[in-house]
């Protein structure tokens, strides 16, 4: 127990956590095993409220949206499309919004030469009417879509 309380001694905030038995265990543990410091309420609502849209050779990835993003896009109720792992080209009619619920794909716009965009699974991914490119499909693809 002296050692616990030594231990939670140099924990961040110990003093005003002394005599708990939850910090008392976890403050005894090895440093390389102690739980992360959360990032605070205020910066992980704002995490939430503005997920990352990157933007590549004219393919659009937001990666991992919000639960509350794909039901505001209704997501689920979106047709499903899958394939194995393959390469072959593909045109975009119209504009193709997906969400890929697995697999691993590079796509290589046409006349990018050797650049590609990758996207996986928990990626939302916009395709841009018009465009052509190749898929190479690394791994089984399962993707909701919708086309504008």
């Amino acid at each position: 127990m002296a050692a616990a309380i030594s231990a939670a001694l140099s924990f961040p905030c110990s003093r005003a956590f002394q005599g708990c038995g939850d910090f008392e265990r976890l403050a005894s543990r090895p440093a390389a095993t102690r739980p992360l410091r959360s990032k605070g309420l205020r910066a992980m609502a704002q995490d939430r409220q503005a997920p990352a849209v990157v933007e590549k050779l004219g393919i659009k990835v937001e990666k991992e949206p919000s639960d509350a993003r794909l039901r505001e896009l209704g997501v689920k109720t979106w047709p499903k499309w899958g394939c194995t792992p393959s390469k072959f080209p593909w045109t975009y009619d119209a504009r193709e919004t997906c969400y890929l619920l697995e697999g691993k794909v590079k796509v290589y716009p046409e006349g990018s030469s050797d650049e590609f965009v990758e996207i996986s699974a928990g990626d939302l991914v916009v395709f841009p009417k018009g465009m052509s490119c190749t898929w190479d499909v690394a791994a089984t693809v399962d993707k909701h879509y919708k086309f504008d």
